[in-house]
């Protein structure tokens, strides 16, 4: 079972580029962020046309996040179990959805960037991701086999970025943003990428100026963590980074996770 998660950066402008992508890799189960559409804009049938049931969560302009299920040939529905990320009743940034896709808890999250640090926008960034913590425990107490992907707005080490000293005051790499990243892991989570590819140069982004791509000057910072639950079914991991490389693409590339699913 294959499980993606790809910043699209606006699914309107994207749209060809992700049902390209769709079509070649055929993941059991996508995960976007910032689809930059209010609910009511987001191409549904298109994405159905496509084999794939959507749920989503949009919001006009900025953030929104889907979870796209493969149903063609009889694939499972996905079944929404939350929308929102609980704890702060008056936020309303559409940044995390999940779904029961295949007898798999599937989270798809999209976490605040947080510059400039410091100030307000880094304060709600920590604040989201104390959030997160919380909700992550309960998946990890449940004992449930839990997929938390998306974009996670932070480089968790130095192997993850392209010289990490032009990040050092940047929300992505600033000690609280890593320190944060840590106590999540801690609670048992597994980095699929990085458990698959301990120590290679992997990154999921690209800027779009200075010819970022073209001289792989990335970061990692699209994240599978795996559940305790569903760590021992993982088989391989890795980052469509072709996809960068065509017309008008994302800045991020797809990271994807291949699991031994369903379990024996």
């Amino acid at each position: 079972m294959r499980i993606a998660t790809f910043n699209i950066n606006g699914i309107g402008a994207r749209l060809p580029a992700l049902l390209q992508w769709l079509d070649e890799t055929k993941p059991d189960v996508a995960c976007l962020q910032e689809l930059k559409a209010p609910q009511e804009k987001f191409p549904e049938m298109e994405i159905r046309a496509a084999g794939y049931t959507p749920l989503w969560h949009g919001q006009k302009s900025w953030n929104g996040v889907a979870i796209l299920a493969r149903t063609v040939d009889g694939g499972p529905e996905p079944q929404e179990l939350q929308r929102g990320l609980p704890g702060d009743p008056d936020d309303e940034q559409s940044r995390y959805i999940e779904a029961a896709v295949n007898g798999i808890l599937v989270a798809c999250l999209y976490l605040p960037n947080g510059n400039p640090a410091p100030g307000p926008k880094f304060d709600y960034k920590l604040k989201w991701f104390a959030r997160l913590h919380a909700r992550a425990q309960e998946l990890i107490d449940s004992g449930a086999p839990v997929v938390l992907c998306g974009d996670y707005n932070v480089i968790p080490t130095e192997l993850d970025v392209y010289k990490p000293e032009r990040w050092v005051d940047d929300a992505l790499f600033r000690p609280e943003s890593r320190a944060a990243f840590n106590q999540l892991m801690a609670q048992g989570w597994t980095d699929a990428l990085r458990a698959t590819h301990p120590d290679e140069v992997i990154y999921t982004f690209w800027d779009y100026f200075r010819n970022a791509f073209g001289r792989n000057a990335g970061i990692r910072i699209d994240h599978l963590l795996l559940s305790p639950a569903l760590a021992p079914h993982l088989k391989s991991a890795g980052v469509d980074r072709d996809v960068r490389g065509r017309e008008k693409p994302s800045d991020h590339a797809p990271t994807w996770v291949e699991l031994a699913w369903p379990a024996q």
